[in-house]
């Protein structure tokens, strides 16, 4: 007899549950395509608590990644995190929806001189930016203790073998051209050439390898000494007592940089929730929140400067001589073809 009241107990857990993960199951979606170590979690958790949703988040490492996959039919998600001159290209090719900016009301948070800059989509109206930065490179010190802030260190054959550089096309030629001089957007192939020379015979006899993902955590465990990089993937990844023996800086001669944008694919089936999503981002508390943790400059929301509490890694005013990285068009080959002269045979 007394199987029969466990046997309900039982019955009446497996209802709850069934209940409890229907209740789950009937939750919003908003499906994200965003790059490595971008959004803090804690900022994900107060959005899916505040409008009782999922966000399903997926990374890429470069522009090139989230492209191809989107090309390649990856078309389930909102919300994407593109470059300026993949939001160029992006527009072009009809891949964005048109912002909506009466579902927006943070927008004028957003620093004006970073729509200045980004002169693909100065009105926003594919593109609202997220982070204005540039990659740099970190220096493990306590290894190195002299330097040059200089995009020269990739020459040091003392360094040979602790080195990586990105993999990422753009910015590794961008630094070799601003290094001899011209732009990062040039489109003379006699400029490209010396680039892609520089690179060849000068950088990469001394890098371990070309590494968009990993190099945050082979800094930490001292396999690399130094890394070109995001700022944010080697912080994420060293602990408190190497913070005191690393570096990190833009070189003064400058180089590539970038504004990320959020921007809402064609057709996406969470638009609203995704228009939610941009709107809490550029809260001013929910930014100082985002750029605190990774330890960024609030480049993009103003008001948020006045609510941060840590120091940046890295100061706005080394962002002075770097330069936006333009969708160069039919020109792109002229860097795909350097690319695949610097990478061929590895």
């Amino acid at each position: 007899m007394k199987k029969i009241p466990v046997l309900a107990a039982a019955l009446g857990v497996a209802l709850l549950s069934l209940f409890m993960l229907s209740g789950c199951a009937k939750k919003t979606q908003l499906y994200v395509y965003n790059w490595i170590y971008y959004t803090p979690d804690s900022v994900l958790r107060k959005f899916e608590k505040e409008y009782d949703c999922k966000i399903v988040y997926d990374t890429f490492a470069s522009n090139e990644e989230l492209y191809a996959k989107l090309l390649s039919g990856g078309t389930g998600y909102d919300l994407v995190f593109p470059s300026g001159d993949y939001v160029s290209i992006m527009i072009k090719q009809g891949m964005l929806d048109r912002i909506d900016k009466t579902k927006l009301s943070n927008l004028g948070n957003i620093d004006p001189i970073v729509l200045q800059k980004a002169a693909y989509d100065p009105n926003m109206e594919y593109s609202v930016p997220y982070y204005f930065g540039a990659a740099g490179i970190a220096v493990n010190t306590a290894r190195i203790p002299a330097f040059e802030k200089s995009w020269s260190i990739f020459g040091r054959k003392d360094l040979q073998g602790k080195m990586t550089m990105l993999d990422d096309m753009r910015e590794v030629l961008g630094d070799a051209l601003v290094h001899l001089g011209y732009s990062v957007n040039s489109v003379n192939p006699a400029e490209i050439a010396a680039a892609r020379d520089l690179v060849n015979n000068y950088w990469k006899p001394n890098l371990i390898k070309f590494d968009a993902e990993a190099f945050g955590k082979g800094f930490a465990d001292e396999d690399f000494w130094v890394v070109q990089g995001y700022a944010e993937v080697v912080y994420e990844e060293i602990s408190e007592a190497q913070r005191a023996h690393t570096a990190f800086f833009i070189p003064p001669e400058g180089g590539p940089a970038y504004i990320d944008s959020m921007c809402l694919l064609k057709g996406a089936k969470n638009a609203d929730l995704a228009y939610k999503f941009i709107d809490f981002i550029h809260r001013p508390d929910i930014y100082a929140e985002f750029t605190d943790y990774f330890g960024f400059p609030a480049t993009a929301n103003v008001p948020a400067r006045q609510l941060k509490k840590i120091t940046p890694l890295y100061q706005a005013e080394e962002l002075v001589n770097t330069e936006l990285k333009d969708d160069v068009g039919a020109d792109l080959k002229l860097y795909d073809d350097a690319w695949l002269s610097i990478r061929v045979g590895e």
